[in-house]
């Protein structure tokens, strides 16, 4: 099977994947990959990076579209289309394969919300019989290991890509698994929360991150009005990031935020960018440790922040 899988991870790299990783079910822990596909028996991970650039305008504080646009554009456009390039390769060889991308509409557990979309849209049934762990997956694929943030992190792009993952009937030859060396526990991440929505056992509360996604945040969010939240009686707390929020609080927060032009796309427009995975990246490149260089550093000068003003 070594032919098939040097044709097929061409076909995936043409396609536009940049990391593509098998493994074989036997050591996938998640339940849900022989749910999906019982006779399933190697697991492809398959990672695109995020455009560094899409993160300049976030990080400079002057324009906020570019970092959603990427996520979206990866998600609806270039993974769907790997996917599909992916299955047909391996259906001209013999074998069925079934592709699986994120659903941002549906969490894993009840009372949960996916921040990169409106919590109005997510449907929290509960269907985690079903749903991969993606990031669990990715681990056991060999694309990487995972960061305090929860996010995956790879020795090329630290912790901007995005995944999905090809089922296959088909025998392909195993990758290794990492060995963790990227995450040294510098605790960068969770510091950089704007809503220390990241706890130190490594957990993330869902609805703390989706409020301050969306910048309930004044230090990070420009566009944000004096008068902000102004009934709300947690209103210093909010804008300063220590507030508690509750999952109803969060909602009522985020139906407050109008402060910056609604973006044009099904996912919601981010003022933090994920600021977690911001430091870990600059961090990893500070320590020189990813094999994908740059020119200059992506942190240029000192992070900026504005005052929280009464």
């Amino acid at each position: 099977m070594n032919g098939l899988k040097e044709k097929l991870t061409a076909v995936l790299k043409a396609a536009g994947a940049d990391l593509v990783c098998c493994g074989p079910i036997e050591r996938f822990r998640d339940s849900a990959v022989k749910k999906l596909f019982p006779e399933v028996k190697t697991v492809i991970g398959i990672a695109c990076r995020m455009l560094r650039g899409s993160r300049r305008g976030i990080e400079e504080g002057t324009t906020y579209y570019q970092y959603t646009t990427s996520v979206e554009t990866l998600e609806e456009v270039i993974l769907p289309g790997v996917l599909l390039r992916g299955c047909t390769v391996l259906e001209e060889a013999g074998f069925e394969a079934l592709p699986q991308r994120r659903t941002p509409l549906i969490t894993r557990h009840k009372d949960e919300t996916n921040f990169e979309v409106d919590y109005a849209e997510v449907y929290t049934g509960g269907e985690a019989e079903t749903l991969l762990d993606f990031e669990r997956c990715a681990v056991d694929a060999g694309l990487g290991e995972i960061g305090d943030s929860g996010s995956l992190l790879t020795d090329a792009f630290g912790p901007n890509q995005r995944i999905a993952f090809l089922l296959t009937d088909a025998c392909l030859p195993a990758d290794p698994i990492r060995e963790p060396h990227l995450c040294d526990h510098c605790g960068l991440c969770r510091k950089a929360c704007p809503g220390q929505a990241l706890r130190v056992d490594g957990s993330r509360d869902p609805w703390q991150c989706a409020a301050y996604y969306k910048g309930a945040n004044r230090s990070k969010n420009p566009f944000m009005p004096e008068n902000a939240f102004a009934d709300e009686p947690e209103r210093l707390k909010i804008i300063s990031g220590e507030a508690e929020l509750s999952p109803e609080q969060a909602r009522r927060v985020m139906d407050l935020i109008r402060f910056y032009p609604p973006i044009k796309h099904a996912m919601t427009a981010s003022m933090c960018g994920r600021n977690c995975d911001t430091a870990c990246y600059v961090h990893l490149e500070e320590k020189g440790v990813l094999t994908k260089k740059f020119h200059t550093p992506f942190r240029k000068r000192p992070e900026w922040t504005l005052p929280i003003n009464n």
